[in-house]
């Protein structure tokens, strides 16, 4: 290097300039806690999402439909994931109970054991990456994004160029 020459930028310092953008950190968040998932899911045969579905799909009778909005999915991605979760024998499509004309999402006895191992290694991971803020901030830092998914950020504005989603493909 000569004399002149100023030293590469660091990671941290070629992120800067978006270190306040909320939308970029919250994306970047997203996006590499999901890879993470992903990549610790794997040994289930299962991703993030077939997760998601399958643990709301646990809550209750559950539509398709009502499936989706739960965790935010669209119908084609919706009807991909029961697919998926169908032909992996962990969950299926029944008669509603109160409606046998209706649809329900119903969780298999290999889907629940599925469920409750994809929870072991989800909750290792959420806890490896909030090691990373003191123990104090942990709680508060969660909370604090829930309740900005559940107020303001819980619906996407109206706008004539809709922002699709950023999913890693599972």
């Amino acid at each position: 290097m000569g004399r002149n020459a100023a030293p590469a930028p660091t990671a941290a310092e070629e992120q800067q300039p978006l270190a306040e953008n909320l939308c970029w950190l919250l994306s970047q968040a997203s996006y590499v806690l999901t890879t993470e998932l992903t990549a610790g899911l794997e040994e289930l045969g299962i991703s993030p999402r077939a997760h998601g579905v399958l643990a709301a799909a646990l809550t209750g009778e559950h539509s398709q439909i009502e499936l989706a909005r739960m965790v935010g999915l669209d119908k084609t991605t919706m009807v991909v994931t029961l697919d998926e979760l169908e032909a992996a024998g962990l969950a299926e499509r029944r008669p509603a109970a109160a409606d046998r004309r209706a649809r329900v999402v119903a969780v298999t006895k290999a889907g629940e054991r599925t469920v409750r191992e994809a929870e072991r290694i989800i909750g290792r991971i959420h806890a490896e990456v909030l090691a990373e803020l003191p123990a104090r901030d942990r709680k508060v830092f969660v909370d604090a994004l829930g309740r900005l998914v559940s107020g303001r950020l819980s619906e996407p504005a109206v706008c004539s160029h809709p922002v699709r989603r950023r999913t890693p493909r599972s």
